[in-house]
C-alpha cells in the first residue's frame, strides 16, 4: 500500500471518529459537571444565571436541567437522565456517572480497532446480566418500620436526620398500599416554606390564599367542592349580545348562574376550589355566606385536595345538576385553615384517600429551596425502597456486581468481549468517584474492595469516606433502593449505546420563513 493511499485511509479513520469524539467529550462534560457532588463527601455546586440569581447545590438533576447545554448529545445526557428523575426521583448523578465511564471506555475500543457493533453487542450482553444481578441481590422490606427504611431515607437525605424523620413519618401515615400505586408519587407530598416549622400532617396544602379578608379563616367539618373550571357565567359571543335574542341569552346566563352559586349555598359547602378565576357575582354571594373560595388553583394541588377529601372534581356546567346529583360530588374534610403568614390554606383530615403532607422549613430562600430538593430525594427512595427494596450503598453493589459481570466475558464470542469490559469499567465508576470525592486514591481502594469482596464472600463491603477503611455498608446503615440501581444503568447503558451509533453529525438545513422568501422575490 503506498503512503498516500495509507494518509487517505488514516484520515478516513479520523473523520469517522470526529463525530464520535465530539459526542463523547461532550457526554464526560456533562459527567464531570455532577460527579463532584456523588458520595458523601460530596460538594456542592453554584449555579449563576446571566441576572445574577444564584442556585447552591447537590442535586444532580438540579445542576443538570439548570445548566446551560447547547451540544445535542449533552441534551441527550440531560433529558435521560430527566426521565430517571421523573421515574424513580433519585439516582440522576450516578446515572450520568455512570453513562460518562460508559461512552468513554466504548470510545476507547472503537479508538483501538473493535468495530462500534461489537461494543454495542458487548455492552447490552453486560448491562442485562448487571441488571439481574441486582435484581437478584435486592432485599425487600414488608415494614415501613424497619430501620432499613429510615437508613434509606437518611442516605438520600444527605444525613439530615429531621428530612428522613419526616420522609418516615409521612410514608407510614400513607400507607404501603398507596406507595405501591404506579402514579402515586410521595415527593408530590413535599411542600417548602421560608419560616415554617418542619412538620407531618394528614392533609393537604394550597399554596394559594382565600379570595378575600372577609371569608372565614377556620372552618371545621367541612364540605368540599372542586371546581375544574373557571366559576362564571358561561360566555356568548361579542357579536350575538348585539341582538336581541342573544341579550336574553346573557341575561338567562347570568340568572342561571347565581342560581347555580346558590345551590353551592344550598349544600351547606364550605370550601370551595377553583381552577381559574371566580367572577365577581360568586365572590361576594359565598363571602356573605362564609364559604371559603380559594381560586387559580394548581392543577396538582386541585387533583391531590379531592383525592383527599373524596370531592368529585365537576366542571361549571355540572352546576345545573340538581341538589340531589351535587351532594354525590362534594368531599368533606375534618378541618380547613388559612395561614396567612404562609398564604396557604390548609385541608387537614380529609375523609377520602390518606394524603400526607411534609411541609420543610428554613431560615432563607436559598435554603428553602435545597432542603425541599433533599426532602424530595428521600421521599423517592424510600418510595423506590417499598416498590424493589434495598441493596448495599457507596458503590459496593456495582463493584460486586462488575465481578459478575466479567464472567460473561467468558462465555461471549470475539469482540463483543471489549464491550463486557466497558459495562465492568462503568459500574466501577461510582465508587471510584465516590471514594476520590473523599480524597482517597480510588484504583487502591477499588483493588482493596474486590479482594475483600472476593475473600469474605460479601457483596456490602465498600470503603468509609471518613476513615478510608473497608466496611460492611449493611452494618452501618448505607443503603440503596434498588430501583434507582436498576434505572441508572439502564439509562447509562441507552445513552452509550445511543452516542456510540452516531457515525456522523450534519447540520440541519436552515428553512427560511415565508416573510424572509416574500422579501427576496
Amino acid at each position: 500500500m503506498s503512503l498516500k493511499q495509507q494518509a487517505s485511509q488514516g484520515a478516513e479513520v479520523n473523520e469517522k471518529m470526529a463525530a464520535l469524539m465530539t459526542n463523547s467529550n461532550a457526554v464526560r462534560a456533562i459527567a464531570s459537571a455532577v460527579q463532584g457532588t456523588l458520595g458523601p463527601k460530596g460538594l456542592d455546586t453554584m449555579l449563576v444565571d446571566k441576572f445574577g440569581e444564584v442556585v447552591i447545590t447537590n442535586d444532580g438533576v438540579t445542576i443538570l436541567t439548570m445548566m446551560e447545554a447547547n451540544h445535542p448529545a449533552a441534551r441527550l445526557v440531560i433529558n435521560i437522565a430527566k426521565a430517571q428523575q421523573e421515574e424513580i426521583g433519585d439516582g440522576t448523578t450516578t446515572a450520568t456517572v455512570m453513562a460518562g465511564a460508559l461512552v468513554s471506555a466504548g470510545v476507547e475500543q472503537v479508538a483501538k480497532g473493535v468495530p462500534v457493533a461489537r461494543v454495542i453487542e458487548g455492552i447490552r450482553a453486560g448491562v442485562r446480566r448487571a441488571l439481574e444481578a441486582i435484581k437478584e441481590r435486592a432485599v425487600h422490606l414488608e415494614d415501613l418500620q424497619h430501620p432499613r427504611v429510615r437508613q434509606v431515607a437518611l442516605v438520600a437525605g444527605r444525613e439530615h436526620q429531621d428530612i428522613a424523620d419526616l420522609v418516615v413519618e409521612a410514608a407510614s401515615l400513607i400507607g404501603r398500599e398507596k406507595l405501591l400505586e404506579p402514579n402515586f408519587k410521595l415527593s408530590d407530598a413535599v411542600v417548602s416554606e421560608e419560616g415554617a416549622e418542619n412538620q407531618v400532617f394528614m392533609g393537604v396544602i394550597i399554596n394559594k390564599e382565600t379570595m378575600n379578608k372577609q371569608m372565614p379563616r377556620v372552618l371545621e367539618q367541612v364540605k368540599v367542592l372542586v371546581i375544574d373550571d373557571a366559576l362564571e357565567p358561561e360566555e356568548i359571543e361579542d357579536e350575538a349580545l348585539g341582538t336581541e335574542s342573544g341579550f336574553a341569552r346573557y341575561l338567562e346566563l347570568q340568572n342561571q348562574f347565581r342560581t347555580n352559586i346558590q345551590k353551592i349555598i344550598d349544600l351547606g359547602v364550605g370550601l370551595v376550589l377553583v381552577d381559574r378565576g371566580v367572577d365577581d357575582i360568586a365572590e361576594e354571594m359565598l363571602t356573605d355566606a362564609g364559604i371559603m373560595v380559594v381560586q387559580r388553583v394548581l392543577n396538582k394541588e386541585l387533583r391531590r385536595a379531592a383525592e383527599h377529601t373524596g370531592a368529585r372534581v365537576i366542571k361549571r356546567t355540572g352546576l345545573r345538576k340538581d341538589l340531589a346529583e351535587l351532594q354525590k360530588h362534594l368531599g368533606s374534610a375534618d378541618k380547613v385553615l388559612e395561614d396567612e403568614k404562609l398564604e396557604q390554606v390548609w385541608i387537614l383530615g380529609g375523609h377520602g384517600k390518606p394524603m400526607a403532607t411534609v411541609l420543610v422549613g428554613a431560615a432563607t430562600e436559598e435554603v428553602v429551596g435545597e432542603r425541599e430538593r433533599i426532602a424530595r430525594d428521600a421521599a423517592s427512595s424510600v418510595q423506590a425502597a417499598i416498590k424493589g427494596g434495598v441493596v448495599p450503598g457507596g458503590g459496593a453493589l456495582e463493584l460486586a456486581v462488575s465481578r459478575e459481570v466479567e464472567k460473561v466475558r467468558e462465555n461471549i464470542r470475539g469482540m463483543a468481549a471489549y464491550g463486557v469490559d466497558c459495562v465492568v469499567e462503568a459500574l466501577r465508576s461510582p465508587m471510584a468517584q465516590i471514594v476520590a470525592n473523599a480524597g482517597f486514591n480510588p484504583l487502591e481502594k477499588i483493588g482493596d474492595v474486590l479482594a475483600a469482596q472476593a475473600e469474605q464472600n460479601k457483596i456490602s463491603l465498600g470503603i468509609d469516606c471518613d476513615t478510608g477503611e473497608i466496611v460492611d455498608m449493611l452494618e452501618i446503615g448505607v443503603l440503596d433502593p434498588a430501583l434507582v440501581k436498576i434505572h441508572a444503568l439502564k439509562a447509562a447503558g441507552e445513552i452509550a449505546e445511543a452516542i456510540l451509533r452516531i457515525d456522523t453529525i450534519i447540520k440541519m438545513k436552515e428553512y427560511n420563513k415565508p416573510s424572509d422568501e416574500g422579501a427576496e422575490h
